[in-house]
């Protein structure tokens, strides 16, 4: 009687076996949590609300699905309980809030997966002695190839240096790294960093996995102690201090402030504030003529007199804000694509909360680029629709183009995959951060909230390229007191958005970690789907230096479909190579068609066999969309209210400025 207004009795014991459904009315805090100890718990009786997860919700999210979201507790008996031991749900709450608090102060690393890849290691390094003296023997190569370099260098200052970095490192370009005695620091460093990627592959025994987590810990720490981020061992700063008078510290300890003023409360990186979303970026014109709980669909308005008949959907990453294709008006492929004649339609998704911690991969698919394409098809009345799908959007489009290709669904004329995998076997670096510990991991934490936080994605990625975009931003900017300017795709990256929890543990599950969508076990609406079933014209980008997705991944496609595919690798990175409007200085490409059901190649011999093209892949792309589209014709209203349709918004909505 303490928890409803009826008595006790009211809610009985059969209702877990039953699948009955009871509501117990809020009450006090107290005595609410003496009932989740006491019955929620063991029983699976959650509290469901706007107002976030609470003690029992992630648990039941995985047992007992997803329910109705109201002011009440529900008891919920869809299957029975695994056990009869009433601690249970008590015990396996307590380890999800442990395994949370880890993940806070790690960082959402696993510190049990790192300690198994260094013990893996470090065993069969121990029992190795063939390896051992191996290592030894490069040590004192290397000490005498560092010595002779010692000994040529006084003699010729121009001498041969004993090692060269990798094209990818510009730490020592600057030419007061050639002066004594730094230069012997640099060339100790880069010999040093060589005997460790020696020490740390190759030993047998040790688990691909756990040796490229090991190889990449040690990275790790040589980019942390690499002699330029030293005042003593670095020349170049050493300079920059005498040239300032040591203004370049007071201007770095500046900067370093305001980073830390702008963190603590939460706002953007400084300069960002000069790019207003909807004012000097994500300014192509259009109405918001499609909402629902998840997507605000666009349509941008003509600029030619005529347009084609097949519309072009763009599907973007929800990891991600959408106007990174409408960046800047003379970089935004927005307004491109509609220069060259065709109706542009764009998912701008919502930034989920709490409250969407239960929102799945299905739910993304159909209240995403399904219901996109039927506003798409009621507004325009076309028959067929170029689709195209940017990094997991990508991924997200063909996953719904193998559901429609099973089920009949015929409105697709072609699919544009840029910078998307499809097969997850090798996903680069960012696979260290795949596996069950550390996913176990992972899952707790977003448990505890209802989703994965930008800064916690962002922080991964940084890590991948810690070189580049950890270190020599703490030298430039904290010692030489340089800060970057601030551009407009740099402003974009700092406005992220969050993953909501079911729907990343289903992506890094299904996807990442099993392959079940090339495997042929991934299922939409309870039936597998398989990516051989997609029949329409491909046009798959990768981007060269794609720690992302790299491009040897996204090539893969060439063996789950026999479709034809035109693959096109561009210079540039994830984010940097895709905003690659004509014009812009130094772009380059590959591209080679594969005809349906043609031969397929390695990735080695597709980029010998593919000709190579300078400037900017768009080009490319929209003769492609123009080959396989109709005659321009009138274009098609902006909206249609009499089918729901309406335009409610202009562009660029409501749902991009969510923070």
């Amino acid at each position: 009687s303490f928890f409803s207004s009826r008595p006790w009795p009211n809610i009985p014991a059969p209702a877990v076996a039953t699948g009955r459904q009871t509501a117990v009315r809020s009450q006090p805090s107290s005595v609410r949590l003496a009932f989740y100890l006491t019955y929620a718990v063991p029983f699976g009786i959650r509290r469901t609300g706007r107002g976030g997860p609470n003690i029992c919700c992630g648990i039941l999210s995985e047992r007992r699905g997803t329910f109705q979201r109201n002011s009440e507790y529900i008891v919920m008996a869809t299957s029975p309980p695994p056990s009869d031991d009433p601690l249970d749900g008590i015990s396996e709450t307590l380890d999800r809030t442990a395994s949370a608090a880890i993940a806070q102060t790690t960082f959402g690393l696993s510190p049990a997966t790192l300690l198994l890849a260094m013990a893996d290691w470090g065993i069969h390094l121990a029992t190795s002695p063939g390896k051992q003296m191996q290592l030894g023997a490069k040590a004192i190569r290397k000490h005498a190839r560092l010595f002779d370099y010692l000994q040529r260098r006084m003699e010729d200052s121009e001498a041969e240096p004993a090692i060269e970095p990798l094209p990818q490192d510009r730490r020592f370009a600057d030419p007061a790294w050639k002066e004594l005695p730094f230069n012997l620091v640099a060339q100790a460093f880069l010999l040093n960093q060589q005997w460790w990627h020696a020490a740390t592959t190759g030993i047998g025994g040790v688990s691909k996995h756990h040796e490229d987590m090991v190889e990449f810990a040690a990275r790790q720490m040589l980019d942390m102690l690499a002699p330029t981020n030293f005042l003593a061992t670095n020349p170049v700063l050493q300079h920059k201090i005498a040239e300032t008078g040591g203004q370049c510290l007071v201007d770095g300890f500046r900067h370093l402030v305001e980073d830390m003023q702008h963190m603590a409360r939460g706002l953007p990186p400084v300069g960002a504030e000069a790019f207003r979303v909807g004012e000097n970026v994500a300014t192509a014109k259009g109405k918001v003529v499609y909402r629902n709980k998840l997507i605000e669909l666009i349509q941008y308005e003509p600029t030619t007199d005529t347009v084609r008949p097949e519309p072009i959907l763009i599907v973007p990453a929800w990891i991600m804000k959408y106007y990174i294709l409408d960046l800047s008006p003379e970089n935004s492929l927005v307004r491109w694509l509609t220069a060259q004649g065709f109706t542009v339609f764009m998912i701008s998704w919502h930034n989920p909360g709490s409250a969407d911690r239960d929102l799945d991969m299905d739910a993304y698919r159909h209240l995403g680029p399904m219901a996109a394409l039927d506003a798409v098809t009621a507004i325009t009345g076309a028959t067929g629709i170029h689709a195209m799908g940017y990094c997991l959007g990508g991924t997200l489009l063909s996953i719904a183009a193998a559901a429609m290709a099973r089920d009949g669904d015929d409105r697709l004329a072609s699919v544009t995959l840029l910078a998307a995998q499809t097969e997850f076997s090798e996903p680069g670096e960012l696979g260290l951060f795949i596996d069950e510990g550390q996913l176990n991991l992972l899952e707790n934490m977003m448990w505890s909230r209802g989703y994965l936080d930008s800064s916690q994605m962002g922080g991964a990625f940084q890590i991948l390229r810690s070189n580049d975009l950890v270190w020599s931003r703490v030298l430039a900017t904290y010692l030489m007191g340089e800060r970057e300017p601030m551009n407009d795709l740099m402003a974009w990256n700092a406005d992220g958005t969050r993953m909501p929890y079911a729907m990343h543990s289903q992506y890094l599950r299904r996807l990442f970690l099993d392959d079940d969508l090339a495997e042929g076990k991934y299922r939409v609406d309870g039936r597998t789907i398989n990516l051989a079933s997609i029949r329409k014209p491909l046009f798959v980008v990768g981007t060269e230096r794609d720690h992302v997705a790299p491009w040897h991944s996204v090539h893969k496609i060439h063996l789950l479909t026999g479709a034809e595919i035109t693959f096109v690798l561009t210079s540039g990175g994830h984010n940097a190579g895709i905003v690659s409007e004509p014009g812009h200085k130094g772009r380059r490409y590959r591209v080679l068609t594969r005809e349906v059901d043609g031969t397929s190649y390695d990735p080695e011999e597709w980029a010998s066999r593919a000709e190579q093209k300078q400037g900017s892949w768009w080009t490319a792309w929209g003769e492609w969309l123009a080959a396989r589209s109709g005659e321009p014709g009138a274009p098609p209203p902006m909206g249609a209210a009499d089918k729901g349709y309406a335009a409610i918004a202009d562009a660029p909505g409501h749902y991009v400025l969510e923070h």
